[in-house]
């Protein structure tokens, strides 16, 4: 009995190693097949591109000045216009690009990854483990996280940006670990979760090697989609003055000092209002193409 239990989760695991690539090529296919999937790529590429090589391209750097140029508009010596400390508008927006870029990828690959063992442990271990993980996700959800992040701010005003991008993750994962604990309760029933423990499999790597790849098409998506949200939470923080602290900049904080000059230098606003707008809206279609390549039957008539 033993030995054919044995058999069982072998050809089970044949059988999710089979299976796990056939189903990320077709969420993959899905998403090119797409035509929104095809423009945010598309974007996020020239996006990531501008961001990472754009800053190469000329001689201004984010932290340079020029004292001959205040708030002067774009020509070819700046290209986007200066700001009225003296620094170059494409210089610095791009930094402030890169760093938000940076900051919502890292907290929304965080913020899933814990999404993703909260919600596995409590629906594969049920009880007093499950209760108290449901407890605790429910109370993050009834706070205001922008508020608590707003309050917590000034605790880490000194600390490098990685200790941002762990805090903002802390809210980001509450509502996918409930997909994930009500989808973890299904799993744990199927035959090749049986026969790891009847093999004697320890639980937790059950969770890691059997739960949760069966959930990374879900998982996938569920990144690329917080993706835009940590930024435009990142961007809103920076713009109260609770994210990115200077001497470094983001988009958040250039919107916020752009903002009192749109009226009559508008150069120093829209540049990084914009960049902000087209990132997320990228971000969006390729996340929204993600979803619908993995759920076919959300599909609208526009999006073939």
């Amino acid at each position: 009995m033993a030995i054919a239990g044995e058999e069982l989760a072998g050809q089970q695991s044949s059988v999710d190693r089979i299976k796990a690539p056939s189903r990320l090529r077709v969420v993959a296919g899905g998403l090119l097949r797409s035509g929104r999937g095809r423009i945010g790529l598309a974007l996020l590429a020239l996006i990531f591109l501008l961001a990472f090589a754009g800053p190469y391209l000329t001689r201004w750097t984010y932290v340079s000045k020029d004292y001959t140029a205040f708030l002067a508009p774009p020509s070819t010596e700046h290209w986007w216009g200066t700001l009225q400390t003296g620094a170059d508008v494409y210089a610095v927006t791009l930094r402030g690009l890169r760093r938000s870029l940076i900051v919502g990828l890292l907290a929304a690959v965080v913020g899933t990854a814990l999404a993703a063992v909260v919600g596995a442990f409590a629906g594969y271990f049920g009880g007093w483990t499950d209760r108290a993980l449901t407890w605790l996700t429910d109370l993050l959800l009834v706070l205001p996280a922008f508020l608590i992040l707003a309050i917590m701010s000034p605790l880490f005003a000194g600390s490098q940006w990685p200790v941002f991008v762990l805090v903002l993750a802390l809210f980001l994962w509450m509502v996918t670990s409930k997909i994930v604990r009500s989808m973890t309760i299904s799993l744990r029933e199927r035959e090749f979760i049986h026969a790891a423990r009847f093999m004697g499999v320890p639980p937790t790597r059950i969770i890691f090697r059997h739960v949760i790849p069966n959930l990374s098409s879900l998982l996938v998506v569920d990144a690329t989609l917080n993706v835009s949200a940590a930024i435009l939470t990142e961007t809103s923080l920076s713009y109260f003055g609770f994210g990115i602290q200077p001497p470094d900049v983001s988009l958040g904080s250039l919107i916020a000092d752009g903002a009192r000059t749109a009226l009559y230098a508008p150069w120093t606003f829209w540049f990084c209002a914009g960049l902000l707008i087209v990132t997320v809206l990228a971000v969006n279609l390729v996340g929204d193409s993600l979803r619908d390549a993995l759920d076919p039957t959300s599909r609208g008539a526009g999006d073939r």
